[in-house]
């Protein structure tokens, strides 16, 4: 138990429960063992002392887990008849307690639902159940829609064949604008040549030209 002694993850380190480590052996005395017995275990890593007579069910099964090692005196397991009693007597020890006893008397639920006096008397197991199918709903379900109106199928086909011819005319009509625009900029390019000729008198009249 010395070995699984570790650092507690968590806020706890500040909170004076810095170390965990794993749980051992529980010794379980009475006060006829004396102290002797518990100065002789206590100071073992990971063993616990409890007296019988103050058993807690935090050190019988530590984190809820049953099952946990636990060493019972001479004097302590005879002491558990008077604490709890037995299953025809009551406790000595504490007034009026007495050990909860099963509300069944057989406990084997199993053997009891397939016993032939209760199957008899239940119903008998439906084997051929039928189960409702499943609506479709006809907007968004294509074979449900066809099935109402077999001329879903015909609309369906001429949209489509609508939104395709939509946009064929519009790719034609963005690539006529593209040469359009083309067009524009060289016919602006003729005009600017023309201007700076123009202001350059290097620009010749036709008139001129036939004169000369």
């Amino acid at each position: 138990m010395e070995e699984s002694k570790a650092v507690r993850a968590g806020k706890g380190k500040g909170r004076s429960r810095r170390y965990v480590s794993r749980r051992g052996p529980l010794l379980v005395t009475a006060e006829a063992d004396g102290e002797g017995v518990v100065r002789a275990f206590r100071n073992l890593p990971g063993v616990d002392v409890a007296n019988v007579d103050r058993l807690n069910l935090l050190q019988l099964a530590p984190g809820g887990h049953v099952g946990r090692f636990v060493i019972w005196s001479a004097a302590a397991f005879a002491r558990l008849e008077a604490l709890y009693g037995t299953v025809t007597a009551k406790a000595a020890a504490k007034k009026g307690y007495s050990l909860p006893r099963p509300q069944m008397s057989m406990a084997d639920l199993g053997r009891l639902i397939n016993s032939n006096e209760v199957q008899a008397a239940i119903r008998p197991a439906i084997k051929d159940r039928q189960f409702a199918r499943q609506k479709k709903n006809p907007l968004k379900n294509k074979r449900a829609m066809d099935k109402l109106n077999p001329y879903a199928a015909v609309i369906r086909k001429s949209e489509a064949a609508a939104a395709e011819a939509r946009s064929k005319s519009k790719a034609g009509a963005a690539s006529k604008k593209r040469v359009s625009t083309k067009t524009d900029k060289t016919r602006r390019n003729a005009s600017k040549a023309f201007f700076r000729a123009i202001a350059s008198n290097e620009f010749v009249r036709p008139a001129d030209a036939k004169a000369e």
